[in-house]
């Protein structure tokens, strides 16, 4: 039994009434209220109603491509697909995809395609899933679609995975560099500030030391300003970053700037060579596999450079050509896809060019640890070394005068 939320009018009274009620499906839960007396204007799953909406579409990775590769199993063992269902959902340790899970069955049962019941899921199975799993139906080959499905998202987890460990140690040490900052601001230097009483009005000390002493004073007189500076400059950073001007500008940075740009590059290539492999070997039509691809590599600028080679398809044109000098696109995809419109062995091309791309991202990752480790070192002798120098220069010029005047 599934439980659904519902709105309904009571035909007695006319007042509106928001319940829940469980039943097996929607129409048989559809059919419960009527047979109350109810005239039902809305129902709904429960779990995607509330205060937290879709909590239930939280749906990790790994528990889909288990999902994925254990309904292409049952399904090649020649079970019906309700009956697979209920098996997967049986043996899921997921309780958010057993709940995804069971709503299938009762759409599927109710007559609905497994593609059109995933559709109301769009947290979970995205637009490759689905193309994946509506072509898979319509040829019979459904099975086969679960299998690529899963191994494609395996081979995309996998390279978002060591792009993003490339990434955590040099966050790590910038956020270790800027605590050391603030804590020499706060503790260290308001102790070693009375030395400078010495010295004179503020306007003899050197710049260095001047500057950092009106930071330590900001900091520790306007703390809760300083809070709330950082806290409005994340959320609003974090809200900029997912408008499309936001995309725009972080997009183009992730595909340029150094040392970063030549990783995401091949991580993009590689992306949208995989998705591209998959939606093909699958039977899906080029122009809606490069729709479907484009939103996959979600990088703005890569999917209006497919949006126009789509344009450039339909008139005619080879999508290899199409592609041909795009600055977005590295040379070796164009010239790929040329060699597979030509033999007739796309799939394969785009398969090859992510089996190289996969293997260059390794290589370039590698890279950048390499070069990252000494840069931040450096960096942080730089900063370790400004600070010092701040602190004691007005000391040793101090010491230096009166050894002087001695």
């Amino acid at each position: 039994m599934l439980s659904y939320q519902y709105t309904a009018r009571d035909s007695a009274t006319g007042r509106q009434v928001r319940a829940v009620v469980q039943a097996d499906s929607e129409q048989s839960a559809a059919k419960l209220l009527r047979n109350e007396g109810l005239t039902v204007i809305d129902i709904r799953p429960a779990e995607q109603g509330g205060l937290f909406p879709r909590r239930s579409e939280k749906v990790k990775t790994r528990d889909k491509v288990l999902f994925s590769r254990q309904l292409s199993t049952l399904i090649n063992a020649g079970l019906p697909l309700v009956q697979a269902l209920r098996s997967v959902a049986a043996q899921t340790t997921s309780k958010p995809l057993k709940i995804v899970i069971n709503h299938l069955i009762s759409d599927v049962e109710a007559g609905s395609a497994l593609a059109a019941a995933m559709s109301k899921y769009p947290r979970v199975f995205n637009r490759v899933y689905l193309s994946l799993i509506a072509a898979g139906e319509t040829s019979g080959t459904l099975d086969q679609a679960l299998e690529r499905l899963a191994d494609q998202q395996e081979k995309d987890a996998d390279v978002v995975s060591k792009v993003r460990g490339a990434m955590i140690y040099p966050l790590i040490v910038l956020v270790v560099m800027i605590g050391v900052v603030v804590y020499m601001l706060v503790t260290v230097l308001p102790q070693v500030e009375v030395l400078y009483a010495d010295i004179g009005s503020n306007a003899s000390l050197p710049l260095p030391t001047r500057v950092l002493l009106a930071a330590s004073a900001f900091i520790r007189h306007f703390w809760p300003v300083v809070i709330l500076l950082v806290a409005a400059m994340f959320v609003f950073g974090s809200r900029w970053a997912r408008t499309l001007g936001g995309k725009t500008v972080i997009d183009k940075a992730k595909m340029r700037a150094w040392p970063i740009g030549g990783l995401f590059m091949k991580m993009y290539m590689a992306r949208f060579s995989r998705t591209g492999t998959t939606l093909v070997a699958s039977g899906v039509p080029l122009i809606q596999v490069l729709e479907i691809t484009g939103q996959a590599v979600d990088n703005v600028h890569i999917e209006a450079s497919l949006k126009a080679a789509t344009e450039k398809v339909k008139a005619g044109k080879s999508l290899g050509e199409s592609l041909q000098g795009d600055p977005n696109f590295l040379e070796l995809v164009p010239n790929m896809l040329k060699i597979g419109e030509q033999s007739g062995s796309m799939e394969q091309m785009l398969g090859k060019a992510a089996d190289y791309y996969e293997k260059e991202l390794d290589l370039e990752i590698k890279n950048i640890q390499t070069i990252i480790e000494p840069v931040m070192m450096i960096l942080m002798g730089i900063m370790a070394f400004t600070i010092v120098a701040a602190v004691l220069l007005p000391i040793y010029n101090l010491a230096s005068q009166a050894g002087s005047v001695v």
